[in-house]
């Protein structure tokens, strides 16, 4: 198998609620919600090749034939790479004004970076990390 992951979907508990978290609080460009009751989706551009779709946790279990079980927060995280500490503490203001549990405050890591974390509205794990041997484009 070749990696070749173009969307990562998260299942959420209140599509509009997290429509408006990534749209509005952190500015994520979407045509909003497509489709209607469990196909009703919405779908931001991430990068080149990569979208993140937001998809009641319902719908999400309903699709994939298994029983929708409780959310944990520490089962993966998403990594939002910046290019400077400055735009790590920039990007961790800018969540907490949205609406985001800052669940770790910036601040050094044992690796020689700096980062903090986050969650969504819906306990999704985020890391907003500045990595000194990782070119990220500002």
């Amino acid at each position: 198998m070749k990696p070749r992951i173009t969307v990562i979907t998260l299942g959420v508990d209140d599509l509009q609620r997290a429509l408006r978290f990534y749209r509005d609080g952190l500015g994520f460009e979407t045509a909003g919600i497509v489709g209607e009751e469990d196909g009703a989706v919405a779908f931001f551009q991430m990068q080149p090749g990569l979208l993140l779709a937001i998809w009641p946790r319902q719908s999400l279990a309903q699709d994939a034939g298994l029983p929708a079980g409780p959310p944990s927060p520490t089962e993966f995280s998403l990594g939002h790479n910046v290019s400077s500490r400055a735009e790590v503490d920039a990007v961790m203001e800018q969540v907490r004004e949205a609406g985001a549990v800052i669940v770790k405050e910036a601040q050094d890591t044992f690796w020689g970076g700096y980062s903090g974390y986050f969650q969504d509205p819906d306990g999704h794990l985020w890391e907003v990390v500045w990595n000194p041997d990782l070119q990220v484009e500002g």
